[in-house]
């Protein structure tokens, strides 16, 4: 299934916006639900700029995303069968796959990722980090509802749209918790 540009640019924006929000070491601290710095004017960002120049920012972003994608395989993990779970990282090989074409083609074409990808700008800012304002941001993804689950918080109704289910997914991180919530859909057999 071949998904649209738009909609791979909406899954990457939430996937981008989630990691860069989830680091735990940035100054200032932000959510830390992964113990990174890789997204950070003066942590991993400034290494970056030494090693890749023109495309440091969307080096930290995508660094900040595996470990986003890396924290969310360990809690998918926990779960009897984690290849039926599918979440804001991982949505199955084919478009796991677009995804990373579609962040490969971005990096050649436009070397600021706040141009390319223009909501990543409401979430990634060089400003004071607020919890309170991403809250806002992943309520303003939409309603959607939830249940508890050992593996973490199932979304109940899930789209098979993958932007649409990204900004569900989104919208299931709230209330905003220590430790990642690992919303997720399970795929019916």
């Amino acid at each position: 299934m071949l998904i649209p540009i738009p909609d791979l640019d909406a899954v990457l924006t939430l996937q981008l916006a989630v990691a860069w929000a989830g680091e735990r070491s940035a100054e200032p601290e932000r959510l830390g639900w992964w113990n990174t710095d890789l997204a950070s004017e003066f942590g991993g960002e400034d290494l970056f700029r030494r090693m890749f120049p023109e495309t440091a920012v969307w080096a930290a972003l995508q660094s900040a995303r595996e470990a986003a994608r890396r924290v969310d395989a360990w809690g998918r993990a926990r779960d009897a069968d984690p290849d039926r779970l599918y979440t804001l990282f991982r949505f199955g090989f084919e478009i796991d796959e677009q995804l990373d074409d579609r962040l490969q083609q971005l990096k050649h074409e436009q070397p600021d990722p706040l141009v390319a990808l223009p909501g990543l700008a409401s979430v990634v800012t060089r400003d004071a980090w607020s919890s309170a304002d991403f809250d806002a941001w992943c309520d303003g993804q939409g309603t959607v509802t939830f249940q508890k689950a050992p593996t973490g918080r199932r979304v109940t109704g899930a789209s098979d749209a993958p932007a649409r289910r990204a900004r569900q997914l989104v919208a299931a991180l709230r209330p905003l918790t220590d430790d990642y919530p690992l919303p997720h859909h399970r795929k019916d057999a």
